[in-house]
């Protein structure tokens, strides 16, 4: 609490200096100092503010919920081409990794998430060796390792046949080719089993995309198991009509909304860039494809359609506001414009162009008024239940 005695009436600013230990802190706030009482209450009423279709929106009703404002912007708003894009996976990206024989599935560590970062040779799932006939894996393990020890006797014994003339080259070559056939299903088998269970390890680097199996799951050979994904990149494919292939050259940025949901994200948040665009169309499907690569980062998972708003570059500057602040009534858009820190104003604006983040405003708003952002439907529902008189009370 301060008591300030100012020496003489006047315009004048009030400065506060807040130290700490680490630097020194200036708050500037402008004054007025009347001569009595009765100056003081005159000149707050000519300042009051008031307005026909104004609302009170307290600080504290606005710590309640989700509630901000943002300025009016007088930015760059190049065109904007709205359009319908599949999520893809990368050429090669993902890698398939099957049962080499039959099994019941066990997942080390109990759980195996969609996302998680995974080593070359890293152990992803046990195959533990089944009951059914030639399909058990502890079976085909043993008869690979008979297979193999056989085939490696032969031959050795056809190279001391063929020492002595005994032979053929040609019996020998055949031996040979049998030996490396059983040796490289032997090895194969060795390699991934441990005790007639088999091990299911990731070829490389990457992260699991997607787990095709449960725990306790009975599987057989040649059974999808479990796809790995080798980079965090993902293509986001969109087709255009023909009448925007000459703004095509001319897109810079896009943002990404995906179907039913209000969130929009830009294409620099999500790490990604334009990679090419079609030069010509088919006659059995005459749209132009336009293709961008993102980071994977589990919010567009591939297969599914996304909706891109495409903007092209310019530099003609125009009014944006975000869309969130841009509420609809009975075909008519309007805003609720801050006319002081808990007085608004809803006005009726006309909307252009949006890029799903923010919206054109073509009539109804000045360059730097503030505009409700997150909230506006809460401050609507405010002055519907007559939060305020136009003409009781006053506002600075």
């Amino acid at each position: 609490m301060f008591d300030i005695t100012p020496e003489r009436a006047g315009d004048g600013e009030v400065r506060f200096e807040v130290e700490t230990a680490d630097s020194i802190s200036t708050l500037i706030a402008d004054a007025s100092v009347f001569d009595d009482l009765h100056e003081a209450e005159h000149a707050a009423e000519d300042a009051e503010v008031t307005s026909a279709n104004g609302v009170e929106f307290t600080k504290e009703m606005g710590w309640e919920v989700d509630f901000s404002t943002a300025p009016v912007l007088c930015e760059p708003f190049g065109q904007v081409i709205r359009a319908m894009a599949q999520v893809q996976p990368t050429e090669g990206d993902e890698q398939i990794l099957s049962a080499k024989g039959s099994g019941i599935v066990r997942i080390p560590g109990g759980t195996l998430p969609e996302g998680k970062a995974v080593g070359a040779g890293q152990t992803l799932l046990v195959l533990e060796s089944g009951t059914v006939g030639n399909s058990d894996l502890s079976v085909q393990y043993a008869k690979a390792e008979s297979d193999y020890m056989l085939a490696k006797a032969e031959y050795e014994r056809k190279q001391t046949l063929a020492s002595d003339k005994i032979v053929s080259e040609a019996e020998l070559q055949k031996a040979e080719a049998d030996y490396e056939q059983a040796k490289v299903i032997y090895d194969n088998l060795r390699r991934h089993t441990s005790a007639g269970n088999q091990a299911i390890k990731a070829p490389s680097g990457g992260y699991i995309g997607h787990l095709l199996v449960r725990s306790g799951q009975f599987v057989d050979a040649g059974a999808p198991l479990v796809t790995i994904v080798r980079n965090r990149e993902i293509i986001l494919k969109a087709e255009v009509q023909p009448r925007y292939y000459p703004l095509l050259g001319e897109v810079t940025t896009a943002t990404v909304r995906s179907p039913g949901s209000n969130e929009a994200v830009t294409l620099e948040s999500l790490g990604g860039k334009m990679l090419s665009y079609g030069h010509s169309v088919d006659t059995g499907h005459p749209l132009i494809p336009i293709t961008f690569s993102v980071n994977r980062d589990g919010r567009l998972v591939p297969g599914t359609f996304v909706e891109m708003f495409l903007r092209t570059r310019s530099e003609t500057p125009v009014l944006t506001i975000p869309k969130e602040s841009v509420l609809e009534e009975m075909g008519n858009y309007f805003v609720y414009v801050q006319l002081t820190p808990e007085y608004f104003e809803k006005r009726e604006v006309q909307t252009g162009r949006t890029d799903g983040i923010r919206t054109e405003i073509l009539s109804g708003l000045s360059d730097g008024e503030r505009v409700v952002a997150k909230g506006a439907v809460l401050v609507k529902v405010t002055q519907a239940a007559g939060g305020l008189d136009a003409e009781s009370g006053h506002h600075h």
